[in-house]
């Protein structure tokens, strides 16, 4: 049995990927009831794939509202239309909506959910995990710490968070408005402060807020006057906000863990990394660490998988972590700049480089996703393929699928076999995950080993 720790994306998203291989799983979560407590609202075209993998993405754009190009500071968009994707954009939806559409897949799948079960202890020796909770210790194979920032995984364990604050007493209010703004998703700095307005698509809208003439305590409380003030010094209007239902404060961490596994214990998410909200990765880098894990467990626990395989999570995904870590600082940085000549000179600057295409590719390669690869496996093109089938629909069973318009029939009983729409002699391999184990002549593929 693998357990996960923490009913978020992330845990969510790994429990729905071990059922679906016919491994036994549990996740264990804290709080004792669903929330739309959420400050994740930005869904990147990589996770859209991941979802779309999983059948899970037409329905959460659905729900969603698109936006082609981001606003990473004053006038300066980063287009993302020009994404080699099926989904050229940046969805903008409210975490619990993800959370809910992958909840409902693990628990169909037979993933099992145990609410109100707060991890007090981790132990571990080379065959199996102790979990211990108030009145009862649980057994399992593995363990995945998803629990977030405060992780009680990460803590049992004693192991190292080095990094330090970002920003402090940052402000989250949940409010109505009279005059919502025009774009889908409102952002702007002005040195000394940001605001950014996003819609929970019922009515309410999100406001993250920062000033850096107040900075106080994260228990102080959080007054609607100071969020009106704030948004209106930033935006120059306050959209009329009229009302909340809930305002909170909170500080934004740059962090991450040196190792994501210790023997038979891994975290994934914000138990691993954190970082500022700046391009909106958090929620999306940890959704892309379970598709990554998942099926390495799986594969193990099935007894399908080579020696080694689940050491290639902390070679993959570390480097990922290390990387948003540093392109969200750089962000956020950029956008807190005090003086005037130094926000001039910087979108000077960022005008003339995002006028490079090549430069464009690459930001907006590495804020969605898109352009992220591992070592020897590129991300996979959802290619088309014979009867109408996509690359990445073939996905959705969870195996690996090899593309070939040649003889496959030793590997049909491993593997998922598709045929490209187009004859051709070349074959590909593409991992559960959706990048390529290998590629090579159709010819070769009856010496391919999977």
């Amino acid at each position: 049995m693998i357990a996960i720790i923490g009913a978020g994306p992330t845990g969510l998203l790994l429990a729905g990927d071990l059922a679906r291989a016919g491994v036994p799983v549990t996740v264990y979560e804290r709080r004792t009831g669903a929330s739309n407590l959420t400050r994740a609202f930005g869904v990147h075209a990589r996770t859209l794939e991941v979802l779309d993998a999983r059948g899970l993405a037409d329905e959460i754009v659905a729900g969603g509202a698109r936006i082609d190009s981001l606003r990473l500071f004053d006038r300066i968009r980063l287009d993302l239309s020009t994404l080699p994707s099926r989904f050229p954009y940046l969805l903008i939806t409210p975490q619990y909506r993800v959370e809910q559409a992958l909840e409902r897949r693990a628990i169909e799948l037979g993933a099992r959910i145990v609410r109100g079960a707060e991890l007090t202890g981790v132990r571990q020796d080379d065959d199996r995990v102790m979990l211990e909770f108030p009145g009862r210790t649980e057994k399992a194979d593995y363990v995945v710490g998803a629990d977030g920032v405060h992780s009680a995984v990460r803590t049992a364990l004693r192991l190292p968070f080095p990094g330090r604050a970002v920003l402090t007493s940052i402000m989250l209010a949940d409010v109505r408005l009279a005059e919502p703004p025009d774009d889908v998703l409102a952002v702007n700095a002005v040195g000394d402060a940001f605001a950014m307005v996003a819609p929970f698509g019922d009515g309410w809208y999100r406001i993250f807020a920062w000033d850096r003439r107040h900075q106080v305590d994260d228990t102080v409380p959080v007054t609607l006057d100071e969020i009106r003030e704030v948004t209106r010094r930033v935006h120059g209007t306050d959209f009329g906000l009229t009302e909340s239902r809930w305002l909170s404060r909170f500080h934004s961490d740059e962090r991450q863990v040196p190792q994501y596994r210790t023997g038979r214990v891994f975290l994934a998410g914000d138990a691993a990394h954190v970082h500022s909200p700046a391009g909106g990765q958090g929620m999306n880098t940890g959704l892309q660490d379970a598709a990554n894990l998942s099926w390495k467990l799986a594969a193990t626990m099935t007894g399908q998988a080579a020696a080694g395989l689940l050491d290639t999570y902390q070679k993959e995904r570390h480097p990922v972590g290390m990387l948003v870590l540093r392109s969200s600082g750089a962000l956020i940085r950029m956008a807190m700049l005090r003086s005037r000549p130094a926000r001039f000179a910087r979108n000077a600057a960022g005008s003339a480089l995002l006028a490079i295409p090549a430069v464009t590719r690459r930001a907006a390669g590495v804020i969605s996703g898109i352009g992220i690869d591992y070592p020897g496996a590129p991300r996979a093109t959802d290619v088309p393929l014979r009867g109408g089938e996509r690359l990445y629909e073939a996905l959705r069973e969870g195996r690996h699928v090899l593309i070939t318009a040649g003889a496959a029939d030793g590997h049909r009983d491993r593997l998922r076999v598709v045929a490209p729409r187009t004859d051709t002699d070349q074959a590909m391999l593409v991992r559960p995950d959706g990048y390529v184990a290998w590629r090579g002549p159709a010819a070769s593929v009856s010496t391919m080993t999977a």
